[in-house]
Formats: structure tokens, C-alpha cells, sequence
């Protein structure tokens, strides 16, 4: 699964962290991931037309430096539009923000596409609900500027940190296997951004995989030189998942229905306001309005439908978790998946 860490760098393995995600999501759903029960279609009024109050719903949002899903609403004048009561929370990245949805703390946030399938590997009762189109700049693999290694192969033997069960955790996996390299043939240090750039800026790690805005803020602080982006691995998405229970809801349903069509339309104001989008992310981040601005540029992404060619990505995304034996099973992700919400996300891919 992974070669041991330098001391001091050492993350939960693929087994513990999926252990965690079943304590989180309940031991209560734990049919097997790829059972009919897992996959129980969304309940019909998710994505009922009928009108429902939304006025006393407490809608649970996760939120992360990549995604800025509070600051992207907030930037494109829609914050204040939200027809519901909005609670906020802030996680360092997708994992540790579907563990909190599992054990019920929050109700839907954005996500990369590995953060699914450890959590569905997990027994965690979530679906996701929208889905969005990744830039390929979004993500990279990251060597200091003075670094001896110009490929990717010259890795084989060599330390990386990354996020266990982020969206850098199958980017590094597929990139990886496009040099003809498994995990086994690096020591992968599973660290949240912020512990992988001290790891990364100090020198204790060879090559960082990660994803925006910490690629652009590496570059500009370090001098990171980019390795590998997400050219290569093909089509990537991101998805807005939510938890069964919360779909489960009539209100809270009419409350998410309500949620994506604002994040739709802020994609869409953030494709045409650039400059305007990346000084409302800066402060929201803390990192300089140059980094920002660039990280603006590079994590274009647009809101698309839920369709077959999505779920195909997709499970070639749980397919290769499986293959690398960093998740139990096989996960079918079709179950996963809910499209009661295609009419206002994006319409069709």
C-alpha cells in the first residue's frame, strides 16, 4: 500500500482511513458498497418541483480553501439570496469533510472525485448530487524548482505528500501508472496542505501532489516547478455530495435544490469575473491577490449534468482505488449517483 514515511510524516493508512469513514457513516449502513441497498435511488421529492419552505431549514455546508463555494456565493452577489439558513463549515480538505457528513454533522459540500469513494468505501450514506467539470491546471505534481527529478519516473525510491483520499491521491495514482510506477514503488506521505507544504517547503518530502489554490501559492512562496498536471489522467470532475438523510428530507431537499441553483449561477458569474472573483477568494483564503489571481485561472471549472459519461469517469476513478488495493472491494458508483437535480446543474456534458 505505501513504503514506511520519513519520522514525523506518517498518515493513517488506506484501511484505517476507510475504517473511519464506516465509523463515521454509521455502522448502521453497512450493507456492502456495492449492494442494492447502498444504492437506493434519492427519495422523489429531492427533486420535486413542488413548491416546499425552505424559510426554517438549517442547511449544513462544507466548504474548503480549494472549493470556495461561501466566498464564490458571496463574490457573485448571491450569498444573500440563499432562501434558507445557511451554517458554514470550514475543513482542510474533502476526506476529513465527508467523515463529518457520515457521522451527521453536515448535510452537502464540494468535493474532488477520490473523497466519494473512500467515503462510499466506508459505508458512508451520501450521494452525490451535482458535478463539475475539472481544469486540468486544478491539480499537479510538484518538485522544488532546484530539484534533480525531471520526470516523473525519476521518483521510483522517493517520498510524496499527499491527501489519503483526495483528489491528488488518484491524481498521484494515475499519474504514477502513466510513468509505469505503482505506490509501492514511492513513499507516499498522506498530509493535509498544510502539513505537506511545511514537509515540501523544508525539503522533507521529494515531490508534493496537491490541488489549487496550494499549487499556485507553491510556485509563487517556493518557486514549485510543476511536474505533472492533470493533462494526461483525462477528464476529472468534482462533485456536490450530500448525505441520504438530508435528501431524505423534504425541506432539506428543497433547501439543496434551492443551494445548487445559486452555485450554478456563481460558476457562471466567476467564468466571466475573473479578476473579481479571485480578490473575494484571496481574502477568504488569506493568500496574496497574485496568487489568487492565477489560481482564478487555473481552477476553471464548469457545472455539468450527472450523466453516464460522469458515472464512467467516475468508476474508473473507484476501479483504480480498487486495483491499487487502497480501498476494499469494488465500489459501483452508479449507486452513488442521483440525477434528480440535471435540470438545474449543468445541464447535459
Amino acid at each position: 500500500m505505501r513504503n514506511a514515511a520519513k519520522a514525523g510524516h506518517r498518515g493513517m493508512g488506506a484501511s484505517a482511513l476507510a475504517a473511519s469513514l464506516l465509523l463515521a457513516g454509521g455502522l448502521a449502513a453497512c450493507s456492502s458498497a456495492g449492494s442494492p441497498d447502498s444504492g437506493q435511488a434519492a427519495p422523489s421529492n429531492a427533486g420535486s418541483a413542488q413548491p416546499v419552505s425552505v424559510t426554517n431549514v438549517d442547511l449544513r455546508i462544507g466548504d474548503q480553501a480549494g472549493a470556495g463555494s461561501q466566498a464564490l456565493l458571496t463574490a457573485a452577489g448571491l450569498i444573500g439570496k440563499l432562501p434558507f439558513k445557511a451554517q458554514w463549515a470550514d475543513f482542510t480538505s474533502g476526506p476529513p469533510m465527508l467523515q463529518a457528513m457520515g457521522s451527521g454533522s453536515i448535510d452537502i459540500g464540494l468535493v474532488g472525485d477520490a473523497p466519494p469513494i473512500f467515503a462510499a468505501a466506508g459505508g458512508s450514506q451520501i450521494a452525490v448530487v451535482g458535478a463539475l467539470k475539472s481544469s486540468p491546471d486544478g491539480t499537479a505534481l510538484l518538485v522544488p524548482a532546484n530539484s534533480p527529478v525531471h520526470s516523473v519516473a525519476q521518483l521510483k525510491g522517493k517520498s510524496i505528500a499527499v491527501a489519503q483520499g483526495s483528489s491528488s491521491n488518484y491524481h498521484i495514482l494515475a499519474t504514477l501508472a502513466k510513468a509505469g510506477l505503482t505506490v509501492k514503488d514511492v513513499s507516499l506521505d498522506y498530509l493535509q496542505p498544510a502539513e505537506a507544504l511545511a514537509a515540501f517547503s523544508s525539503g522533507h518530502v521529494a515531490a508534493w501532489d496537491v490541488w489549487t489554490p496550494y499549487i499556485e501559492q507553491a510556485e509563487s512562496q517556493y518557486h514549485a516547478r510543476v511536474l505533472a498536471n492533470g493533462t494526461d489522467v483525462g477528464d476529472t470532475y468534482s462533485f456536490v455530495v450530500a448525505s441520504r438523510a438530508a435528501l431524505a428530507d423534504p425541506a432539506k431537499a428543497a433547501a439543496i435544490r434551492d443551494y445548487l441553483r445559486l452555485i450554478d449561477q456563481a460558476y457562471g458569474w466567476s467564468a466571466a469575473n475573473k479578476s473579481s472573483w479571485a480578490g473575494t477568494w484571496a481574502k477568504a483564503s488569506g493568500l496574496p491577490l497574485p496568487v489568487m489571481t492565477q489560481a482564478t485561472k487555473d481552477n476553471q471549472t464548469t457545472p455539468v449534468a450527472i450523466t453516464p459519461a460522469v458515472i464512467s469517469s467516475e468508476q474508473k476513478v473507484a476501479d483504480a482505488f480498487t486495483a491499487a488495493g487502497l480501498i476494499p472491494g469494488k465500489i459501483d458508483f452508479a449507486n452513488f449517483a442521483v440525477s434528480t437535480f440535471n435540470d438545474i446543474t449543468g445541464g447535459t456534458s
